[in-house]
């Protein structure tokens, strides 16, 4: 019984793939149970369309090949290098160092008053978002309801500023911005209109007491992540030479981007997109999983470099980078156009991951009025 058991669905698997696939007499549609008729039928595929299918499905292999390759990279690189790994965070980031045969080190988060001094500043952006899009239309009152909820948290924030983790000489600062905030908020709901002069007018006089918490928070968020970076470097010793670090990057924060930045700091110039790597990401964090993923590919991705290739940083650049530029230009002669490109620079390269190119214009928030 137990035989039998074991056999039909063998049996039925067999039958329902035989079936499918139009094999044999028992796939012609006549033969079918009308059971199966729906779901069963002869397929088709031109010679072309084949080869083209089986040629391309190794294209989709080799990301299975690689994940299961990786796992075997990221566990020899973790035997032999230290790694350390900086990610962003609303808490002012997180900092993981992994030692070869020790269990991950996380960092001491920043002091709250980074968050605290953050979240008073984005009060007042929040609250010009709220309200931008109902500006000078005293038809439509849909967002008064929201600005005065939005107003009792204001409020509760204002009220606790003095036995808030902000230290004492900051507080009055923090005080301001939140009452300036209540003011719009009440002179908006008692006018029942929103106007550009007095949003503009409000936005203005927050500007500068919003600079003042903005440095704050870099202040404390830069002392915490230097001291925790340079404890790590004494732990390391003469491992601090081979170890490798990587931070995560959206778009809007690659410039100047606070961890990676402290990280250079004790790194050095050379190690900067060889053993310091700046990752893009599509979101503001991301897991320490994925970090290492990304940081295993690009270390494996090397050494196939420099077998295939000839160059151990080759496999950091677009492969048909160099190529493309080359077609780029023939195409752009063609249609009588003068490429617009950026200049080569070697493989290796140790210049910064962001936007170097001096111009003009402000470049700080201290470069503005």
């Amino acid at each position: 019984m137990r035989t039998a058991a074991f056999l039909k669905p063998y049996a039925y698997a067999v039958l329902v793939a035989v079936l499918i696939s139009g094999a044999g007499e028992a796939a012609k549609a006549d033969d079918l149970p009308s059971y199966m008729t729906e779901i069963a039928g002869k397929t088709s595929s031109s010679p072309a369309e084949t080869a083209n299918k089986n040629i391309l499905a190794l294209n989709t292999a080799m990301f299975g090949l690689y994940d299961a390759a990786g796992k075997i990279f990221q566990k020899n690189i973790l035997d032999h290098h230290p790694l350390i790994l900086g990610l962003f965070s609303g808490a002012g980031g997180r900092f993981i160092l992994y030692r070869p045969g020790q269990p991950p080190l996380e960092a001491p988060p920043v002091p709250l008053q980074y968050q605290l001094l953050k979240s008073v500043g984005h009060s007042t952006m929040a609250l010009i978002e709220v309200v931008t899009p109902y500006l000078d239309n005293p038809n439509d009152l849909s967002w008064r309801a929201s600005l005065l909820a939005y107003r009792s948290q204001m409020q509760s924030a204002l009220d606790g500023v003095a036995t808030s983790g902000i230290q004492a000489d900051w507080q009055d600062n923090n005080r301001t911005i939140l009452s300036n905030n209540i003011a719009f908020m009440d002179d908006c709901a008692t006018k029942g209109v929103i106007t550009p002069a007095a949003l503009e007018a409000f936005a203005h006089k927050q500007t500068p007491l919003l600079k003042l918490n903005v440095a704050w928070a870099a202040q404390t968020q830069v002392h915490h992540w230097m001291g925790v970076i340079a404890d790590w470097k004494k732990l390391l010793g003469s491992d601090w030479d081979k170890t490798y670090a990587a931070s995560n990057t959206i778009y809007v924060a690659r410039q100047n981007n606070v961890l990676f930045s402290v990280l250079a700091q004790f790194f050095g110039p050379d190690a900067i997109n060889d053993r310091l790597l700046l990752i893009e990401t599509i979101s503001f964090t991301t897991t320490p999983e994925d970090m290492l993923d990304a940081l295993t590919r690009v270390i494996a991705d090397r050494s196939v470099g420099a077998l295939v290739f000839g160059n151990y940083h080759l496999m950091d650049y677009e492969l048909m980078g160099g190529d493309g530029r080359k077609a780029i230009i023939a195409e752009t002669a063609k249609r009588g156009m003068k490429p617009f490109l950026p200049p080569i620079v070697p493989f290796g390269s140790h210049q910064w991951p962001t936007l170097i190119t001096p111009g003009t214009g402000p470049a700080t928030l201290d470069d503005l009025p």
